[in-house]
């Protein structure tokens, strides 16, 4: 039997969600450690970092999920900016849906839950918006957070600081189990190719699209999204506009963050493409016509 006051629990995955259990294990008093292969694959350091289940569409159970979500993230990050001395860029900013017709906005999954506009409030909202938009759905609820310039550094500060132990470099390869399925230990391969098994008994998986490499019956498989972002200027764009396939992020400095192709087909290829890229500018181009004069500052995928 291993002495759980001595093994630590296992975080196989140092992502968002990774760094997140083990901030809040450590704050319980546990012994962590997060083990991750390479930090830069983390959807965390990728995605756009909206904060959106009304604005995105969702019904049923996973609007339910999302709604009490939402409400816990402003204590979430208070907890994290405690413990880490780090700001998380949270901003509670609103997002507008655009629509072509108010009938396709009143169709909206979610459009009792926002506040419907018309095309000269819509223009009010976004200043510039291109003029194929003639309705919109503002959700004041709903908002973004920085996750790559600040949220996930954050997170990094506070695990530090409650000593969460982190092994750099070392890919999960399997996990090793009794014939009652208790988990015993984690096979793992550092960078230079050496492997090694860790004594455990509780881990958990966190390894995103990763995780059916480890655990094959899992439904997870990888999407492709490729971003830019561009310099306004200040204040050029006060909400996050959630279009059909493209949205621009508002960050509080003036980066604008645009968003995302899907590529379930991709897979795990890395890497920009002239058709993702073009897909990112054509989608600006109808949203915000005076965007595509904005100084372009950074792509990435993920």
């Amino acid at each position: 039997m291993i002495d759980t006051a001595e093994t630590p629990t296992l975080i196989l995955g140092g992502g968002l969600m990774g760094l997140a259990l083990a901030h809040q294990l450590a704050r319980r008093g546990r012994r962590v450690q997060v083990i991750s292969r390479r930090r830069s694959e983390a959807a965390g350091f990728v995605a756009a970092g909206m904060l959106a289940p009304h604005a995105e569409g969702l019904s049923g159970d996973l609007l339910r999920l999302g709604k009490a979500s939402l409400e816990l993230i402003p204590r979430w990050v208070a907890q994290i900016e405690l413990d880490g001395g780090l700001t998380c860029g949270l901003r509670s900013c609103g997002i507008v849906v655009p629509f072509r017709s108010p009938e396709e906005r009143d169709q909206y999954p979610t459009a009792t839950w926002g506040l419907p506009l018309d095309r000269p409030q819509l223009g009010q909202e976004i200043p510039g918006i291109g003029p194929d938009w003639q309705a919109g759905l503002l959700f004041e609820q709903d908002g973004q957070i920085d996750n790559r310039r600040q949220l996930m550094r954050a997170l990094e500060r506070a695990c530090t600081g409650l000593d969460v132990q982190f092994m750099e470099g070392t890919e999960v390869l399997d996990l090793r189990v009794d014939g009652s399925g208790a988990l015993q230990g984690i096979r793992l391969r550092n960078a230079i190719g050496d492997e090694q098994e860790l004594r455990a008994d509780q881990a958990v998986l966190c390894c995103g699209a990763w995780s059916q490499q480890i655990l094959p019956a899992l439904p997870v498989f990888p999407v492709k999204g490729q971003m830019l972002s561009l310099q306004a200027p200040r204040a050029a764009l006060k909400r996050v506009i959630f279009g059909p396939g493209t949205y621009l992020v508002p960050r509080e400095d003036g980066l604008v963050v645009v968003g995302a192709t899907s590529e379930r087909e991709a897979g795990f290829q890395e890497g920009l493409t002239p058709d993702g890229q073009k897909q990112l500018e054509s989608g600006l181009q109808s949203l915000l016509p005076q965007a595509s004069s904005w100084p372009s500052m950074e792509r990435w995928w993920g």
